[in-house]
């Protein structure tokens, strides 16, 4: 892992450090999956506060630290808020296609049960 720089600097992995297993683990969660869903709809880094899910404050904080400790997302503070954007770049270098078939596959699911999340 990379260390942080400081206090509110978060470790991330380097692209060279990104796993296959580290990255299919985050993505099998059906929570992680509908936080990586948002991120890549929206296409912006998006506060944690702007994820309405399911599941308590610290099961939330969790799952983002699963997603970045796995290089999924890179999270960053800008001022009281920390953002969350998609390591897109990072995972079609090193799995061409993973994400997109990943997410093309989730879609299809929530259009076979109704629109509903799966969480």
């Amino acid at each position: 892992m990379s260390t942080a720089a400081s206090p509110r600097a978060l470790e991330h992995p380097t692209r060279d450090q990104i796993g296959l297993e580290g990255v299919l683990h985050a993505l099998s969660d059906a929570v992680r999956l509908r936080i990586v869903r948002d991120l890549a709809r929206e296409d912006d880094a998006l506060s944690c506060s702007y994820f309405d899910l399911p599941v308590t404050k610290s099961t939330t904080t969790h799952h983002f630290r699963v997603l970045r400790e796995s290089g999924v997302i890179r999270q960053m503070y800008q001022g009281t808020a920390k953002l969350n954007a998609l390591r897109k770049d990072d995972l079609d270098a090193l799995f061409p296609g993973l994400l997109d078939t990943v997410l093309t596959a989730a879609e299809a699911q929530a259009g076979r049960r109704g629109g509903a999340e799966g969480v």
